[in-house]
């Protein structure tokens, strides 16, 4: 008989690409073990032998009501729980990115029904820490039986934190498998009515203020005065802020007509179309613990320049699958823009490498193989 477990995930697609995350983490060990999602209702997931969805978070997102979709949560959280205990579920997956007390709530929940946990901390400290509490980050941490994360520095936050030892690291894989884009640059510039001869600059994703779209724009002006035929396509929706400080910026330095704004969530079949049309991804991030729009950036075979933390050095070597830049700083960041935009040949090198590496290092079933090897010691 087959090793059973729930993956408990109510963010899915919503607002974001993590719904790939979910395919990608259950197409590699569906091949023997049996899978129970639990997610709402507007995530999709392909058709994975062994896989059984149930979409008990149903609407999570749609009321502006916090009560309403407590609630919601409440009831999808409890009907999830037991639907997999009775299902003779024993080991639960969570995926975490912010160790918050819904969290503490639904491991209580399974303790309560005698079965296993594991988390996957995405966000070790949530990237708002308005909200965080290391005390109650430590009491989740107590009840967790096995810890996934996806780089060596968020583990050592971790254990910073807890001191816990029951930790592994779990790269986030690569987007390969989920492209399926058609259009080349031109036609996708045609698409978002860029012309042909422009440098493209690319920012993307969810904007939340460390992602340093700031320190971007800041270093824009000294990169038009060397490149004027350079283009900055923003694209993706602000997070618990608005876009009215990066505007002030932009008028400050007269970046209108150097700048296409797309300041909404873009849905997955315009994805494609953002990332071909680009010269250059930049990612100007001040923190992180991981990086999907690195991974979907990689795996569009587009080059990449991040500012240079721990978790991005883990991943890319400077001038060989990526570039760095110094963390925070609109002078490091505008002198490698020119310095690359001045050379396209090592953009076309590097990006290649770039996509080789993800190709190999980052297959969703070589990572499945590590989940299942760890899953076996709870089993």
């Amino acid at each position: 008989m087959k090793k059973r477990i729930a993956i408990i995930d109510v963010l899915g697609s919503h607002g974001s690409s993590h719904h790939f995350y979910l395919s990608g983490q259950i197409a590699g060990i569906a091949d023997s073990i049996d899978v129970n999602l639990y997610t709402n209702n507007r995530t999709e997931i392909p058709d994975i032998e062994n896989l059984k969805c149930y979409y008990f978070f149903k609407d999570l997102f749609v009321s502006r009501y916090r009560i309403i979709s407590f609630f919601k949560w409440t009831t999808g959280m409890i009907r999830s729980i037991l639907h997999a205990r009775i299902s003779s579920v024993k080991v639960f997956h969570f995926h975490v990115f912010n160790t918050n007390i819904l969290v503490l709530i639904q491991l209580i929940l399974v303790k309560m029904l005698f079965a296993k946990t594991v988390l996957t901390i995405h966000d070790v400290i949530p990237l708002s820490e308005k909200k965080y509490s290391s005390i109650l980050a430590k009491w989740i941490y107590r009840l967790t039986d096995i810890i996934f994360t996806h780089n060596s520095f968020s583990k050592n936050e971790i254990i910073k934190i807890s001191n816990k030892l029951n930790i592994h690291v779990i790269p986030h894989g690569n987007y390969i498998p989920f492209i399926n884009f058609k259009y080349n640059t031109l036609e996708s510039r045609n698409y978002l009515g860029v012309h042909k001869a422009k440098n493209i600059l690319l920012f993307f994703g969810m904007i939340k203020e460390v992602k340093g779209l700031d320190i971007l724009l800041e270093s824009l002006d000294s990169v038009l005065k060397l490149h004027p035929n350079t283009i900055l396509i923003i694209a993706g929706k602000p997070w618990k802020n608005d876009f009215s400080s990066y505007n002030d910026i932009i008028n400050k330095h007269n970046l209108r007509n150097n700048c296409i704004l797309h300041i909404r969530f873009i849905p997955n079949h315009e994805v494609g179309y953002y990332y071909t049309a680009a010269d250059l991804v930049i990612l100007p991030y001040k923190r992180i613990y991981q990086s999907g729009v690195l991974m979907m950036t990689l795996s569009y075979k587009r080059p990449v320049l991040v500012s240079d933390l721990p978790v991005f050095k883990e991943i890319i070597s400077n001038k060989n699958t990526g570039f760095f830049f110094k963390s925070e700083n609109a002078a490091s960041l505008s002198m490698e823009i020119n310095r690359l935009l001045a050379n396209k040949k090592i953009l076309k090198k590097v990006a290649k490498n770039g996509a080789e590496l993800v190709e190999k290092n980052y297959d969703w079933n070589d990572i499945g193989l590590l989940s299942k090897e760890i899953y076996s010691t709870i089993f």
